[in-house]
């Protein structure tokens, strides 16, 4: 870490550096966000933490006043090892709020003592620390910004009672909840609607990305608009003048609100960091020109792996609209898509030829047996791997699945006609080769050249 350049980013209040680092203050031993709009302290009093949870470890407390618990999170793959992005995308889903850590390291394939020892060399603290910084911070938010009793918030957010989300709220903080909320609730404010605010680093290229999701939206389970995107009780708005997206929650949703706030990161790549990958997506020839046409676009999760993967199954050699339209019709007679309803469907009866059938019939029992998973336990290649030995899985289906459903920044689906066309070449093996210098940023790049095909020539 350059500690000159995070100072100068800090007194620019750069949002491009929001939450990459953090500015800790030794005269104040708080903790702030590069944007923070108090007055800068002098250079020889701060120090700089790739993390909240080191600044916390190191005996700093988040700032009230631009509060680290809204920054945007660093994306997983930020660090030099796979082993700790997948842990922490664990720990992200809540591995360590029932579990122990000897059970996350098991998950991995890895001894306790060894994960122990890689979090400290790639993050500088323990996992159950960054586990513990995560409820501390998101449960700040929920007091801060809804209307929710401090029970449902201790357990929304992690907390295995209400007496540890006090304590762990007073040791951080110096204060109680009640403190810490901003307003008091009012008599039938359990009814209304919970805002969430999430924030991402700018640019974003909202329009690219609504051009992208909005065709392959399934219908039954998503309205896109050019404004919107609603799903399931939740309505997600942009926000580009304060760098953030809205997120409208049905009150009947609020217990699952952590996963829910962690789905609409990766769906809608929050926590990407887009200029960097634009400075080196720029350098090659090909894609110059496209990356400077479309700053901040994002490579668009999804909300269900598994969901994702049958419309990639779908959208096998047929067009965007006729994928979509084959998963209206699967929705309409099986329901939101499930392995376990799937595995033993008759799928051919929604229009599917029966090989195409049969190949999403064996995925699904692929993924019921364990075979398939979509979360980190198992890295990207391996998945990649495994998805191909399936009859009727190739590159293509299992690159993009990886690209959307494991979020992976790297995978490539070469074989791709519309990136072959993008790209100029007529040969999947060539545009493989041309990719390498685009690593590890592929699925961006896919995403670049998928893009400049809209584009009038």
């Amino acid at each position: 870490m350059d500690a000159d350049a995070c100072y100068r980013a800090a007194r620019a209040r750069d949002a491009r550096f929001d939450g990459l680092f953090f500015t800790a203050v030794k005269t104040t031993r708080i903790f702030c966000r590069p944007v923070c709009p108090a007055r800068t302290p002098l250079r020889k009093n701060v120090e700089y933490f790739f993390n909240a949870a080191a600044a916390q470890a190191a005996g700093y407390r988040p700032c009230l006043r631009c509060r680290p618990e809204v920054s945007p999170e660093q994306p997983v793959w930020a660090g030099t090892s796979s082993t700790v992005n997948r842990a922490l995308r664990l720990i992200e889903e809540g591995a360590l709020d029932s579990g122990s850590t000897a059970e996350l390291a098991e998950r991995l394939g890895l001894t306790d003592r060894h994960l122990r020892r890689l979090f400290l060399e790639h993050v500088g603290v323990a996992p159950i620390s960054v586990a513990q910084t995560r409820r501390i911070l998101f449960a700040k938010k929920l007091i801060t910004e809804t209307n929710l009793p401090f029970s449902e918030i201790a357990f929304a957010s992690g907390f295995g009672s209400l007496r540890r989300f006090n304590e762990a709220l007073q040791n951080t903080y110096h204060r109680n909840p009640k403190e810490l909320r901003r307003f008091t609730p009012r008599e039938g404010d359990a009814q209304v609607a919970i805002e969430l605010k999430l924030h991402y680093r700018p640019p974003y290229d909202w329009r690219g990305f609504i051009a992208f999701v909005g065709p392959r939206a399934i219908p039954g389970l998503e309205e896109v608009t050019s404004d919107t995107y609603r799903r399931n009780g939740i309505l997600v708005t942009h926000d580009p003048e304060k760098n953030r997206v809205s997120a409208r929650i049905e009150p009947e949703n609020a217990k699952a609100l952590r996963s829910i706030s962690d789905q609409i990161r990766s769906f809608f790549d929050l926590r990407a960091h887009t200029s960097e990958i634009a400075a080196h997506l720029s350098k090659s020839v090909t894609l110059k020109t496209i990356v400077k046409r479309h700053p901040g676009l994002r490579v668009p999760g999804c909300w269900d792996g598994f969901e994702l993967a049958v419309r990639a199954m779908l959208g096998q050699q047929v067009t965007v609209k006729g994928a979509s339209t084959l998963a209206g019709r699967l929705v309409q007679r099986f329901g939101p898509p499930k392995a376990e309803v799937l595995a033993d469907a008759n799928l051919a009866v929604i229009g599917l030829p029966k090989a195409r059938a049969e190949t999403m019939r064996l995925f699904a029992r692929a993924v019921c047996d364990g075979k398939v998973r979509f979360d980190a336990s198992t890295s990207s290649e391996e998945m990649i791997g495994r998805m191909c030995e399936l009859p009727g899985i190739g590159p293509w289906t299992a690159n993009y699945i990886a690209m959307r459903a494991l979020a992976d920044p790297d995978a490539f689906p070469a074989q791709d006609l519309g990136l072959l066309k993008a790209a100029r070449v007529t040969s999947p093996r060539r545009l493989a080769e041309i990719a390498e210098a685009w690593r590890p940023w592929r699925s961006y790049a896919a995403m670049h050249l998928w893009e400049s095909l809209h584009e009038v020539q």
